[in-house]
Order: structure tokens, then sequence, then C-alpha cells
């Protein structure tokens, strides 16, 4: 029978007791996927920035509505089997608050560059691009604007949201035209109304409910070639695994590939619509 010294049996024992802690960090890592910790917790927490049709809410009962909020509930409930809860921010705050833990998924974030150095994104669930609402008796916005150009002039004011998508895309294609920065879609919309702003940016999606709402003095900007044009998806955690991620992806994929996306589209615009008569 073989002698063993006892430094090899120390040695053996040592890459025993390795062997044992991989394992169990390898099961603990398997215990965490598939959005373990949002079942235990028994909710999803969706972060919310409001910017019609995406997101929505009823200023009177707290109710989120929009595509993306519906989107962000049937994972939640059809997919997780837990309640959904949406948690307020804003533009400025929705990459910060995902990534300190406030909620596990941001809704409606536009795929940039920047974004992805903070967080992951999930498959795209519709475009995006930016274009500007006006009023059509502005004599400072020329008849048939179809170009940066034409509105980025001295003297020009243009609103949009503080830190969203569109905030990033103007401060770069503006050159002597005035921003406004405001917290949220509701102030952009009255700067432009009390003509405190000659042009409104925002989600071209977003602008076309607005000029439908009001057909008798708003029309639309859409430059050529589009301005940013980008993907809108759910925004999750730098660190979420890849099989957290397939299962969002496959959720988001089969909703687009069956039409309910445009559906939801569809509704959240003819509820929009509606809420302004």
């Amino acid at each position: 029978m073989v002698q063993l010294s006892r430094f090899t049996l120390r040695a053996v024992a040592c890459l025993a007791f390795v062997g044992l802690a991989a394992a169990h960090t390898s099961l603990r890592a398997e215990d965490i996927s598939a959005w373990q910790s949002v079942k235990k917790a028994g909710v999803l927490r969706c972060g919310a920035a409001v910017a019609p049709p995406y997101v929505m809410r009823d200023p009177k009962t707290g109710e989120y509505s929009g595509f993306f909020s519906e989107l962000c509930r049937n994972f939640g409930q059809n997919v997780l089997k837990v309640k959904v809860e949406f948690v307020d921010t804003t533009w400025d705050n929705i990459v910060a608050g995902l990534q300190s833990d406030k909620w596990d998924l941001s809704m409606a974030l536009n795929q940039t560059p920047e974004r992805e150095k903070a967080v992951s994104f999930s498959a795209p669930a519709t475009d995006y691009n930016v274009s500007f609402v006006y009023n059509r008796n502005n004599p400072k916005i020329p008849k048939g604007a179809r170009s940066i150009a034409d509105i980025d002039k001295p003297g020009v004011t243009v609103a949009v949201m503080s830190g969203a998508a569109q905030d990033k895309a103007i401060s770069v294609a503006l050159k002597q035209a005035r921003i406004m920065r405001l917290p949220g879609n509701d102030e952009t919309r009255l700067a432009l109304m009390s003509k405190r702003a000659d042009l409104l940016a925002d989600a071209n999606i977003t602008n076309m409910l607005l000029t439908e709402a009001h057909p008798d003095w708003a029309a639309t900007v859409q430059p050529n070639p589009p301005l940013a044009q980008q993907e809108v998806a759910f925004g999750v955690r730098k660190e979420t695994s890849a099989a957290d991620l397939a299962v969002l992806n496959d959720f988001v994929n089969s909703q687009v590939r069956t039409g309910a996306v445009d559906k939801l589209i569809k509704t959240s615009v003819q509820a929009m619509l509606v809420a302004n008569k």
C-alpha cells in the first residue's frame, strides 16, 4: 500500500475543497439565473419615465398604460408569473436607477452607444427617430421645412425632455437654436402650446400623437435623413446573465413576430387621442 506524505494529503484536501467551492459557486449562479431573484421577491419592478405612447401615466389615478408598460406587465405576469410594479422615474435617472437596483427593467430605452457602456439591452420592440412639432402659424419656421438647417437658427427655441434620447440627439445636431430642457412630456408640450418654445423635439411616434390631436395648428418637421434612427428596447443591468437575457428576448421577439406589439401601439395611440379630446 502506497503511503502518502503529510504534504500530499494536505494538497489533496485543498484541491477537494477548491472543487467543492467551485461547484457551490456554480450552483449558486444557476440558482439566481432565469429571473430567480425576481421570482423570489414575487414582483417585477419596471422603471417608468413617461413618454407617450411608449409609457403613459394617468395623473389622477397613477395607473400606467402605453405599449411598453403593457409589454412589461405581460412579461412579469405571463412569463415570470409575478406581480408587476411600476416605479416612477425621469429620463435623467432611467439608467442610474437601473444600475442601483431600484428596478429590474427600464422601459422604452433607446439603444445608444453611450447607454451600452452602462447597461445591456433586450431585443428591440420597435424603432425610433426624432421629429419636431411646431405651430404652422409660427413665422420663424419656414413652410415645407424638411431639414435641420431649416430650423437650426438663432432665435429659435426647441423644447425637449431633459436626459431623453432626443435630448442627446439634438444637442449634437443643433448648433444655433436654443435648447429648452424640461423634466417631462407634459412640460414640453405646454412650452410649445404656450409659445415659449418654437418647436418640440420628441420621438416620431409621440409627435404623431400631438399632430393628430391638434390638426388645426400642429405640423411636423421630419428630418431627412432621419435624425437619431435607433432601436427601442428594455434596459437590464450589465451583469444580467445570458440565460436571463434569452428569456426576455424570446418574449420580446415573440410579441413582435405575432404582431402583438403593433396592436399594442395602435391601442396606445387611440387611447392617447381619446384622452386629448
